[in-house]
């Protein structure tokens, strides 16, 4: 078992509508938005984030997996954070985890490495970095 893998912090949905999905999340399930831009909106679920990502903007992040189309497969990253990146990615691979991708710094402050269970759904580890 890997220890560092205990904490989600944020789930990753891909949405062709940021606006609709934003919506929905804020009035179905009475969520703040905490963080937004053109191609994400971010709320906040007690202490999970859900980060509503445009479609188009997801490869950057499961690269060299792709995006099932709406209603045909996978479109979720579930994060962990954890406090190294590198060690947990190393851990996992001796458990006999692929890597998608990664290590590596993100624009956004974190270090993520992507992998898959035995179902194709996609985890992501990511640590906290400075943003100096």
């Amino acid at each position: 078992m890997i220890k560092a893998l205990s904490e989600i912090e944020v789930i990753t949905l891909f949405v062709e509508d940021i606006s609709a999905a934003k919506t929905f999340y804020t009035e179905v399930f009475g969520l703040e938005v905490i963080y937004q831009d053109d191609v994400s909106a971010v709320v906040k679920l007690n202490n999970l984030m859900i980060n509503l990502l445009a479609v188009s903007e997801a490869h950057g992040l499961i690269a060299p997996a792709g995006v099932a189309g709406s209603g045909t497969g996978a479109r979720a990253l579930l994060t962990i954070n954890v406090k190294d990146a590198n060690a947990v990615a190393a851990e996992l691979e001796q458990h006999g985890v692929k890597l998608i991708n990664g290590p590596v710094d993100q624009p956004w402050g974190r270090r993520t490495a992507a992998f898959a269970d035995p179902a194709g759904n996609l985890w992501e580890i990511a640590q906290e970095i400075s943003q100096d």
